[in-house]
C-alpha cells in the first residue's frame, strides 16, 4: 500500500478533523499538502500518526478464522512436505487431488476441498502427510 493511502486511512481511523490534520502536516513537514510532499516526508507523517495511536493492520492474505484446526494442519503439513522436497507441486489443486484419493477415491465428479473436510475425513489425510513428512525428515538427516 502506498504512503498516501496509509496516511488517509490513519486520518480516518484516528478521527482527525481537517484543520488538525493540516496543522499536523505543517508541524511535521512544513508542508500543508500531501501531494507536494516527498516520500521521506510522508514516512515522517506516518511515524507521527503512529505516535498518535495509529496501528497498521496486516492485509487479508491469511486464512480466515473459520477454518478448522485440522484444515490448518493439513495446509501446514503440505507446505512442510514441499519444503522437504517430498512433493514437487505445492498448488492447491495438487492438495485437493491428494485429499480426493482418501475421501472420494474413484469418484471423478466429486471435488474435495481440504478446508471443508470433517475431522473424520481429515484424519487419514493428516496421517499420510505426517508419514510423508517423517520420510522427508529422515532423508534430510541422511544427506
Amino acid at each position: 500500500m502506498n504512503h498516501t493511502a496509509i496516511i488517509n486511512i490513519a486520518k480516518g481511523q484516528l478521527g482527525i478533523d481537517e484543520d488538525a490534520y493540516r496543522m499536523m502536516l505543517v508541524r511535521v513537514t512544513g508542508v500543508a499538502s500531501l501531494r507536494s510532499m516527498s516520500e521521506r516526508q510522508k514516512i515522517d507523517v506516518i511515524d507521527e500518526l503512529k505516535r498518535m495511536g495509529f496501528r497498521i493492520k496486516s492485509g487479508g492474505h491469511s486464512l480466515p478464522k473459520a477454518f478448522a484446526p485440522h484444515s490448518r494442519q493439513i495446509h501446514a503439513l503440505w507446505n512442510s512436505c514441499y519444503r522437504l522436497g517430498v512433493i514437487q507441486n505445492k498448488s492447491r489443486e495438487a492438495l485437493r487431488a491428494f485429499c480426493k484419493r482418501f475421501v472420494a477415491h474413484g469418484q471423478d465428479a466429486v471435488a474435495v476441498d481440504p478446508d471443508l473436510l470433517s475431522r473424520e475425513q481429515a484424519k487419514p489425510v493428516i496421517a499420510a502427510l505426517k508419514a510423508m513428512e517423517q520420510r522427508g525428515m529422515a532423508q534430510e538427516r541422511v544427506q
